[in-house]
């Protein structure tokens, strides 16, 4: 990700800070509680030709990386020049912004299989609109609400653009659920194996997903302060019905933010618990290698003794010297391994 070019360029300037190339998609749902529509679209104009009134309306733009289609929604939406600038920075922190005819959320869509992934969310409510910005990375967490919308379950056909704007969120936190669920198996595994074989492969797991849960945690509290502020607003597009649901997604966000603490606080005891496992096995190989070490130092002290080239010893010409020299040998061995022993050395 190259942010070079950012440097001294003045708030407000657009360019395009992820990776991501090719064509945009426009998809455009209109419904209310009788009627639903749903197109898709790579010409911005033929969608907002296509705008009917009396419908609740969400447009879905899968592709920031184009900055005339997000500078044309712009002009057309009468957006900020630093709403559209958060837009195409895609490194933002998660937030909530209200201006004076829209509202802005700002979050990531996490997902997990062998590694996080993420992708940034901005969500604009205007009247009677909703518009998200994300990136095309294969899928994303609004699969379910789009069901709800074409088979009209639920309350959303019933309801007006900010419970769109709410529900939209909800999807991504029950995503945030789902990611942890599978970060939660994963410790699992390790715990049980680090318990029964550490080997140095388990390591590097536990880092791996120690960083994985750093950086959740790092995604997740902000949207806890970001959906804070959401309810804490004044703005005449959320309703009072709406600020009920938004209350549950505050506490969503708190559950999810208490498990990805206690992940992280079980990752660090389990590192600690493969680290001072690795430890006492080392210290009881050195311990065995210390007492066969004790035991023989006597010995090799007597057999230096009596390995010096002196004519005049007198145990060299006693018929019984090598005899002896073992039999002391073996009696000091097994004095010092009868006294490891009383000792509970050995």
């Amino acid at each position: 990700m190259n942010r070079t070019k950012e440097m001294g360029a003045p708030p407000g300037t657009l360019f395009y800070t992820g990776d991501q190339s090719g064509e945009v998609t426009i998809t455009l749902i209109e419904y209310n509680e009788h009627d639903y529509i749903e197109k898709s679209f790579n010409d911005l104009s033929a969608c907002f030709n296509h705008l009917k009134p009396g419908f609740v309306k969400w447009i879905n733009v899968e592709g920031v990386h184009n900055i005339e289609i997000i500078e044309a929604i712009g002009k057309h939406y009468n957006l900020h020049p630093l709403t559209l600038e958060d837009i195409v920075h895609v490194e933002q922190r998660p937030k909530f912004e209200d201006y004076d005819h829209y509202l802005v959320s700002i979050m990531k869509m996490i997902s997990y299989d062998t590694e996080t992934r993420s992708e940034q969310l901005s969500l604009i409510l205007l009247e009677n609109t909703v518009i998200s910005f994300q990136e095309p990375t294969g899928g994303d967490a609004f699969d379910l609400i789009r069901q709800r919308l074409r088979l009209a379950k639920g309350r959303v056909r019933k309801l007006g653009a900010d419970y769109l704007f709410y529900a939209l969120m909800d999807a991504v936190v029950d995503w945030y659920f789902h990611t942890i669920e599978k970060i939660g198996d994963k410790v699992e595994l390790i715990e049980e194996e680090i318990m029964n074989e550490p080997k140095p492969a388990s390591l590097n797991a536990l880092y791996n997903l120690k960083r994985d849960v750093i950086y959740l945690r790092k995604q997740i509290w902000p949207v806890r302060d970001m959906v804070s502020n959401l309810i804490r607003t004044d703005s005449e597009f959320i309703t009072s019905n709406t600020q009920l649901f938004l209350r549950d997604l505050q506490d969503h966000t708190t559950r999810i933010i208490d498990t990805v603490e206690t992940y992280r606080d079980l990752l660090s005891g389990l590192m600690d618990i493969y680290l001072s496992t690795n430890s006492n096995r080392m210290n009881e190989v050195m311990k065995v290698l210390t007492i066969m070490s004790s035991i023989f130092i006597p010995v090799t002290f007597v057999a230096g003794v009596y390995g010096m080239n002196f004519e005049f010893m007198p145990e060299l010409h006693s018929p019984f010297g090598y005899a002896a020299t073992w039999a002391v040998m073996l009696v000091m061995m097994g004095g010092q391994v009868y006294y490891f022993r009383r000792k509970k050395w050995l």
